[in-house]
């Protein structure tokens, strides 16, 4: 049909606002995911013609209606993916982020029960889907041991990458921190060789770390003690101490997020090299998301099968508008 047509029958959208809510795409859509939904958009802009295309997608949006406990397992495993065609997309091009990633990992996490579902299904497109699915195991293996629990949106506070994955890595972090607990005791220590309660050990871009001491206390200040700066009520200093245990502290901070970023891009290389294979398997999850949706609405509004015959004859008896039939329901 043309696109006039299109708009007055407001398939994918309404005339008077513009919104998809209320079209006939918005009433019907049952999909779980946002993949799903697209295809289902797909499907209604460009039908099938071959009445064996036909009968086979109808035979498994059938056999989905009549098995309630199916229907409903498949729904709950596609609601726990995410968009994987724009995940892969970010990827291919560079810029997936550690969360994205992360999210690749979750979906790929879940396509075993879905595999597992699909087994021994009567429907030959459903089988197909099954045949089709790529569990990855490998990649989903690897983003599995590498990667963090909630991953953060960017990487450059890092603390996406899992303790354990990579030894040198664990290495840098725990110096790192336990070089902070060890400034912490630093300053303790030094309060008390000096008899100075109120000295602090503070940080700055300019001086790194350093000792401030109030003028109250200026007679207490040993001869070890490096002036750096004098404020109007106290002066700071560094010790030959401090100042290597601070070298050793930024190192290992600046080391590990560099690692760490390291890693993260090879790891997004990974995801990259299997672009063709994650494509293969979002589109398999739109397809059984779409499929499953269907199944949902036929099994919500009680309708029934056509009958598809190659002769140019369309009967209808006691159709119902299937728009009209949602948002101005009879009785």
């Amino acid at each position: 049909i043309d696109s006039a047509t299109w708009r007055s029958l407001e398939i994918s959208q309404t005339i008077r606002s513009g919104s998809r809510e209320g079209s006939l795409l918005g009433v019907i859509d049952r999909s779980a995911t946002p993949m799903g939904s697209r295809l289902l958009g797909d499907w209604l802009a460009n039908p099938l013609t071959q009445v064996g295309a036909i009968e086979n997608r109808l035979d498994a949006i059938a056999e989905m209606v009549a098995d309630s406990k199916l229907r409903k397992g498949l729904r709950h495993s596609l609601g726990e993916v995410y968009d994987l065609q724009r995940l892969v997309a970010r990827a291919a091009t560079g810029r997936a982020s550690p969360r994205d990633l992360d999210c690749v990992a979750r979906t790929l996490a879940r396509l075993p029960a879905i595999k597992a579902k699909l087994t021994g299904r009567k429907s030959k497109c459903l089988n197909q889907l099954e045949l089709d699915l790529d569990l990855c195991v490998s990649l989903r293996t690897e983003l599995g041991k590498a990667l963090a629990d909630n991953c953060p949106p960017n990487t450059k506070d890092g603390g996406y990458i899992k303790q354990g994955y990579h030894a040198e890595l664990d290495d840098l972090r725990q110096l790192a921190s336990g070089g902070k607990q060890w400034i912490a005791n630093y300053q303790k220590t030094i309060c008390e060789q000096t008899s100075i309660p109120s000295l602090k050990v503070g940080y700055n871009k300019v001086f790194g770390y350093y000792l401030e001491v109030t003028h109250t206390h200026r007679d207490k200040i040993p001869a070890e003690f490096i002036r750096k700066q004098t404020l109007k009520n106290a002066e700071r200093f560094i010790t030959p101490e401090l100042k290597e245990y601070e070298e050793k502290v930024l190192s290992a901070e600046n080391q590990a997020l560099e690692l760490e970023q390291k890693l993260f891009d090879q790891l997004r290389e990974m995801v990259q090299a299997q672009t063709s294979r994650l494509k293969a398997n979002a589109e398999i999850i739109a397809t059984l998301d779409a499929i499953c949706g269907l199944a949902q609405l036929a099994a919500e509004q009680n309708y029934c099968r056509p009958v598809i015959v190659n002769d140019s004859v369309l009967s209808i008896k006691q159709g119902r508008h299937p728009v009209l039939d949602i948002i101005e329901p009879l009785g």
